[in-house]
Formats: structure tokens, sequence, C-alpha cells
């Protein structure tokens, strides 16, 4: 089972944001991103798509999701400050191949977590906006990791 955990695409400076940061929308460049991430995925048969409700998520994974006629699923457990732990529990129950949008404070504990388990080397270790960690999985087990970069927008 192959479970794709996206860091969500570009989506301009934090601090010069004036509203709810949930709200925050992907800049010109996460746009673009988003559309690239369809290329990456386009053989991946992907069924199933979970984000974390804040717009920058949704909008990072909504192009792939149309292309592939699959709805995305608002997980709150996805959300920036959430448990990294969940996320790989959502990953490791993954019925078919599944798309998982999240932040980059979640993604980073769990590629520290892939790095513990010797899946990760240290110096690859990174979770760019817009990047992709391909998870093979059998039996609710990593078996094998793959960093994808961000596509170019």
């Amino acid at each position: 089972m192959r479970v794709f955990v996206v860091r969500h695409a570009h989506a301009g400076d934090r601090e010069r944001w004036q509203g709810d940061d949930r709200q925050r929308p992907l800049s010109e460049k996460g746009r673009g991103q988003a559309a690239g991430l369809v290329r990456l995925l386009a053989e991946a048969e992907v069924g199933r798509i979970l984000s974390s409700p804040y717009l920058r998520c949704v909008q990072t994974v909504d192009p792939l999701a149309r292309a592939v006629s699959v709805r995305v699923e608002p997980e709150p457990l996805l959300a920036e400050g959430g448990d990294w732990r969940e996320v790989l529990k959502l990953a490791r129950d993954a019925m078919v191949p599944t798309v998982l949008c999240s932040q980059g404070d979640v993604i980073g504990d769990l590629v520290i977590d892939l790095v513990a388990q010797g899946l990760v080397q240290p110096s690859e270790a990174r979770a760019q906006k817009g990047s992709t960690w391909d998870l093979d999985i059998e039996d609710g087990r990593i078996v094998a990791v793959a960093y994808l970069p961000p596509p170019d927008a």
C-alpha cells in the first residue's frame, strides 16, 4: 500500500498574512506546486485524500482530487499542532492508495521518527513546502520511504 504524505504548497509569508492563519491561501508559486502534484501522482491510483482543514492544505490537494475524482476529506488530525503518531496511524490503516496533506510541524516530527526507524538517513530528512514522502506500507509497517521534492511551479 502506498501512502503519500504531502506538505502543503507555498502559501506566502505567515507574518505578512493579516487574517486567520487557517485561512491563508496558496501563493501563485503554491498553486503551481499544487498543479504539479497532479503530474507527480498521476500514476499512483489515489483512492482517498485526507487534508488538514487549513485552506492552504485543502488547496494543495484540490487539483489532484479533481483529477482523480476523489473528494478531499478534512481531517483535523492533520492540522498544525497535530500529533505525528496519529498521522502515522492514518497511514498504516490506509486501505487504498492515500494522500495525507499536513503541515510542516507534523511532517517534521514524522520524518524524525522515520530517521529513528532507520528508514531515512538524517542527511536526507527534509519537508519542503510542496514536497511529498512516499511511504510503502505492508501489513501495517512502513517498509520503504522515498522523498519527492516539490514539483516545479
